[in-house]
């Protein structure tokens, strides 16, 4: 059982992505739709979330595109995903109208997602580029 929806991975891979190619100029939607194989009307909302969370920057114009808003250490796997609006799908849930869950589900499902997000917190934009920089660079011969 995957716990991350799909919506809030692919925001991860779109920040890293951007945080990747920007070299000082934004990354249009269109290329980001293209490398990841997707349709640009499932990332467009995506990334305006982003922007409206400051993880991004939104350029417009027809050189326009995405930057990074902060530095690449300053946000993290958490940020990006409540920025993606993943992580209140639980409080959704509290609206319901049942015992067990208010005082026996929810609370314990509280409780893990709170130990899950503490966990994202640790992981940067900065660590994560990193990574995928380090997947670019040929194997060295030993």
């Amino acid at each position: 059982m995957p716990l991350l929806p799909r919506k809030g991975i692919l925001a991860i891979a779109a920040v890293i992505d951007i945080a990747l190619n920007a070299r000082g100029r934004p990354v249009a939607a269109k290329a980001l739709a293209i490398r990841h194989s997707l349709p640009p009307r499932h990332l467009e909302p995506v990334l305006q979330a982003l922007v409206r969370h400051g993880i991004l920057k939104g350029i417009r114009g027809p050189r326009g595109g995405y930057e990074l808003a902060r530095e690449r250490r300053r946000i993290t796997a958490d940020d990006i995903l409540r920025a993606a609006g993943t992580a209140d799908e639980l409080n959704e849930m509290s609206l319901i109208e049942s015992a067990l869950l208010s005082k026996v589900v929810i609370p314990a499902l509280a409780q893990a997602e709170n130990a899950f997000s503490t966990a994202l917190s640790r992981i940067n934009v900065e660590d994560l580029a990193h990574s995928a920089e380090g997947q670019k660079k040929p194997a060295a011969d030993g």
